[in-house]
């Protein structure tokens, strides 16, 4: 085979220019094609999959144990971006693109503020936009990413505007030297902004804490950083809000954006009369119930230990607490809360919850007979919180009143958010292996029934689940490192890894360095993973 210029090469290379975009995709393998891909009626539009963020894809009838090996299975081609893609790959199927015909679509998003339309299967490129206004450059980060642009997982609607719209929060820098934050709803299909968009995000919140004025804490785009990725519920865009790197002054804030209009209808602050309390939860979007509660962990912060009648916090600062959101009439308030009675001691020690990110399990009966409507989360103190999302536990210094808390089961901190299929939760710490933990009779064991075979770096691993319905279930979790690693595991069995893509003969499967907390995107036999310069995509190599 040939690459562009004519010369013989083990890799071919194929330059594709539509609409002014010229993408360069690269088969990772000269001698081989990958395998067609099947219709599809499947998508990933959100963060890990779905709103309760599970991370499974149940309908993935191509990709089995049994195929997913080294003979079989690797690196199809990368698809080159022009920044790092730190947000999570999402997929629409069968989109028309005007005089490109009908494709399945890959969404990237990019730091350099750049989104992109590509065709899942070929890498091609059919789109691309850069969502800074004019004169404008990438934003200052001063301490964690050096220049960003978009950073969290965007959101898609595929029944919203004429064709389907993505959301897209970016930070930049005018040339005057002032940052901001826009909300961004693009055409799927072009690019093109909807809805009047793009918006400038700015918000105030009664309080007297971090950066207030006049009796209300106001939202300040240079000291703000939206990590989470963004939730869609019930016509209503959230955004997340947490700091650079800690450095104040700054609160957490969750802002919600009509989305038809871009029209700000509500905002909430978690630290109005003090500090922290940010929402980052390591790039995890909030979870979201069936009947419109949003689930959070937040981050080390000011927390009133004083109590009202009620027991929430007198001054409303909810620092480092596992948090029910309620919606109702499109409003947010805290509804419910679990707050550690050592909350004092893991504040000082920056052991915030708030770095890993919240799982809502599905309802499970107890041993009683009970319905229960447990959620999961975990933090930098390595501690398993399940929280009975009808009564949390508040707050008590002297026991933490909590559903379930599992010690000792984690070696390591948490950055990432777990993943649930058929009753077992997968956990993936920093610096231990992935590790299995059953549910029965609506409690987690406190020892997994399986683990990995090796143990992942930091900053451990967001597992994703592929499996048709109950059967063929793959685990999936990429590894960071200056050399990125994409493993498969046996969902069943997590001691049996099935394919690494360090195990093909002369780096063949090698797709670029790793990004913080990258989440593999898998759906019709392909897997979808984000680097520092592109997007690697691997699949069947053979039938």
């Amino acid at each position: 085979m040939k690459n562009i210029n004519g010369v013989l090469s083990p890799f071919a290379m194929a330059c594709v220019c539509a609409g002014g975009l010229c993408l360069m995709s690269c088969w990772g393998n000269g001698n081989i094609e990958p395998v067609p891909a099947p219709f599809t009626t499947s998508a990933v539009t959100t963060y890990h999959n779905d709103n309760a963020r599970t991370g499974q894809n149940l309908n993935e009838v191509t990709l089995t144990p049994a195929k997913v090996h080294s003979l079989k299975f690797g690196l199809l081609f990368v698809i080159p971006a022009d920044g790092r893609v730190e947000a999570q790959p999402l997929y629409l199927p069968n989109l028309t693109i005007a005089g490109q015909g009908t494709h399945n679509v890959l969404f990237i998003a990019t730091e350099n503020a750049s989104v992109y339309g590509i065709d899942a299967d070929t890498g091609n490129g059919l789109w691309q936009v850069s969502t800074l206004g004019v004169g404008e450059s990438l934003a200052d980060d001063p301490a964690c990413l050096g220049l960003i642009g978009t950073t969290s997982t965007p959101v898609i609607d595929p029944k919203a505007g004429p064709h389907g719209t993505i959301y897209v929060v970016t930070m930049s820098k005018d040339a005057s030297g002032n940052q901001h934050q826009r909300l961004h709803a693009l055409d799927v299909t072009t690019g093109a902004e909807e809805f009047g968009g793009p918006k400038d995000i700015q918000a105030q919140y009664p309080g007297t804490g971090d950066n207030s004025s006049g009796g209300n804490v106001i939202f300040d785009p240079g000291q703000q950083l939206e990590r989470p990725g963004l939730l869609l519920l019930n016509g209503v865009v959230y955004t997340s809000w947490g700091s650079h790197c800690d450095i104040r002054p700054y609160t957490g804030w969750l802002i919600g954006y009509d989305q038809n209009t871009l029209a700000q209808v509500t905002v909430l602050n978690f630290a109005p009369n003090g500090s922290g309390g940010s929402l980052w939860m390591s790039g995890a979007g909030p979870a979201a119930d069936a009947i419109g509660n949003i689930y959070a962990l937040d981050a080390n912060g000011a927390f009133d230990t004083a109590l009202d009648a009620q027991g929430f916090p007198s001054g409303g600062d909810f620092g480092n607490a596992f948090l029910k959101i309620s919606t109702t009439n499109k409003q947010l308030a805290v509804a419910d809360y679990f707050e550690m009675m050592d909350q004092a001691t893991e504040n000082s020690k920056d052991l915030d919850l708030g770095s890993g990110g919240a799982l809502l399990l599905p309802d499970l009966t107890d041993n009683a007979g009970h319905t229960r409507h447990l959620a999961v989360g975990a933090g930098k103190d390595g501690m398993i919180y399940v929280v009975d999302r009808d009564s949390m536990g508040k707050f008590n210094p002297n026991a933490n009143n909590i559903y379930q808390e599992v010690q000792g089961a984690l070696a390591g901190k948490v950055f990432s958010t777990p993943a649930y299929f058929n009753n077992t939760v997968y956990f993936g710490a920093v610096g231990d292996t992935i590790k299995a933990f059953p549910i029965s009779k609506a409690q987690l064991s406190s020892a997994p029934a399986s683990q990995t075979p090796t143990a992942l770096p930091y900053p451990g691993a967001t597992p994703s689940i592929s499996a048709n319905g109950a059967s063929n279930a793959i685990l999936w979790a990429a590894e960071n490192g200056n050399l990125a690693v994409l493993h498969a595991y046996d969902a069943g069995n997590l001691a049996n890894e099935l394919y690494n893509s360090n195990w093909a003969p002369d780096g063949r499967d090698h797709f670029g360095t790793g990004v913080s907390f990258f989440t593999p995107t898998i759906i019709n036999g392909k897997v979808y993973v984000g680097t520092t310069a592109g997007v690697g995509v691997f699949g069947l190599t053979q039938p």
